[in-house]
């Protein structure tokens, strides 16, 4: 079976895109498996993740994906915006406003398109936080929301703010992240027991009230240039905290997003770019 590959990134969060409507890759590959093959970066294409265009009852299509270990998450920014525009550009959808079923629930995409009708970058409604401990999941039996809970990690004791953006982060906040050693303190806490689920983990410095430095741990990836989720996840804790307004501009290594925490929806609208790297064919 030859199967049509498309690689994209969204600030260097990279990933694979198939177009599986009509079921004929799982009915010969299991997702899971297919995403640890075809994200090796040693041995395959390589990516942090492997997205599936799916069909969908509810909404105008459906997304999964699968981090680069085989894992599903519930829903990725970054991963997001690369299948908004995949879908549009592909002809799968024309529409510049696009519901999306993931399964975390619903999310709308919003095109950024120029005079050409170029796609130049996508706006992402991604709902409302989830705060509460069962809904991270979080283990804590402390008040409704926990915020900066101490939590021993290695020979640290970090502060850390658990969110959840329809996947899981933990939130701390550093004075300096760039000695951060994200390759050791960035597992031991995405696998601590406090998060059944594991966790993304997110490495915070305020710049000012406008602006923050992100780095990443991913769930099931790794060190991650950028991380969609992880940007609101991060702006919702600075916000919580009293350390930034509700609107701030978010500096990740791989580049820049725009987060908005919204006044009367409650949602968090994220806006950035996504690219396409190259299209390719396998048999598998």
């Amino acid at each position: 079976m030859e199967l049509v590959l498309t690689k994209m990134h969204g600030l260097g969060n990279d990933f694979i895109l198939v177009d599986d409507r009509d079921g004929r890759v799982a009915g010969r590959y299991p997702y899971p498996d297919l995403a640890r093959k075809l994200c090796d970066r040693h041995f395959s294409i390589g990516g942090d993740g492997l997205i599936v265009v799916l069909p969908s009852q509810s909404c105008d299509m459906a997304f999964a994906i699968f981090n680069s270990d085989g894992s599903e998450a519930g829903m990725c920014g970054n991963g997001m915006r690369c299948f908004a525009r995949f879908l549009y550009e592909k002809g799968l959808l024309r529409q510049k406003v696009i519901t999306v079923e993931t399964l975390s629930g619903p999310v709308v995409c919003i095109l950024e398109n120029d005079e050409e009708d170029r796609v130049m970058g996508v706006r992402v409604d991604m709902g409302p936080p989830r705060l509460l401990p069962a809904d991270i999941p979080f283990v804590w039996d402390g008040g409704k929301e926990p915020l900066e809970v101490a939590l021993k990690v290695l020979d640290q004791t970090f502060q850390v703010t658990p969110v959840s953006m329809g996947n899981p982060h933990a939130v701390i906040f550093m004075e300096d992240i760039d000695p951060v050693p994200l390759e050791i303190w960035g597992p031991a806490v995405e696998n601590h027991p406090s998060f059944p689920e594991k966790t993304n983990v997110e490495f915070v410095q305020v710049l000012s009230p406008e602006s923050i430095r992100v780095r990443v741990w991913e769930r099931g990836a790794g060190v991650t240039l950028a991380c969609g989720t992880g940007a609101c996840a991060a702006l919702v804790a600075s916000v919580l905290t009293g350390r930034t307004g509700k609107k701030v501009e978010v500096l990740l290594p791989g580049g820049r997003l725009l987060v908005e925490w919204d006044d009367r929806s409650g949602h968090l609208y994220k806006s950035g770019p996504a690219e396409t790297i190259f299209e390719t064919s396998i048999r598998i």
